[in-house]
């Protein structure tokens, strides 16, 4: 059976595309590959992807996301370490950006936060697979990075 290599891109409907270009520059360091202006926005954190992530404009009446709905429910960004998650928890919480909760997984840890449009986003450190429990439960237990708050 042929199946894909890895997820390649996600595309965001938003109602201001500047605005969230600049969101998501400012709170995720995100890069703009390419622009259609006043229309939709390529952004990478990957210098080698042309995009992991558009935005498309609809407009500033646009109803947001609905919980109630079959969609999207979040999606998320892998940090290389533990120290990254926790600069990056200390960054969106200096910048006032509405944290959804946090998620202790066993194998990983996420930091659920919501952009301007009420899309949610979990930025997450996963334990290298090695540390993960041997009895194929891998989203048991406690995650034994440490702690967001020390």
């Amino acid at each position: 059976m042929v199946k894909p290599l890895q997820l390649g891109h996600l595309v965001l409907r938003v109602r201001d595309v500047d605005a969230s270009e600049k969101w998501y520059q400012d709170i995720l360091g995100l890069h703009t590959t390419h622009k259609m202006a006043g229309q939709m926005v390529f952004m990478s954190a990957n210098e080698r992807a042309s995009h992991e992530l558009a935005l498309m404009q609809l407009g500033p009446d646009a109803p947001g996301p609905e919980s109630n709905r079959v969609g999207l429910y979040h999606f998320a960004w892998e940090m290389e370490s533990f120290a990254d998650l926790k600069t990056l928890y200390e960054h969106v919480k200096a910048k006032d950006v509405n944290i959804a909760g946090i998620g202790d997984h066993g194998i990983s840890i996420g930091v659920y936060i919501m952009d301007p449009d009420g899309n949610e986003i979990e930025v997450f450190y996963e334990n290298p697979k090695e540390q993960w429990p041997s009895d194929g439960k891998i989203f048991a237990g406690k995650f034994d990075g440490g702690s967001l708050e020390d």
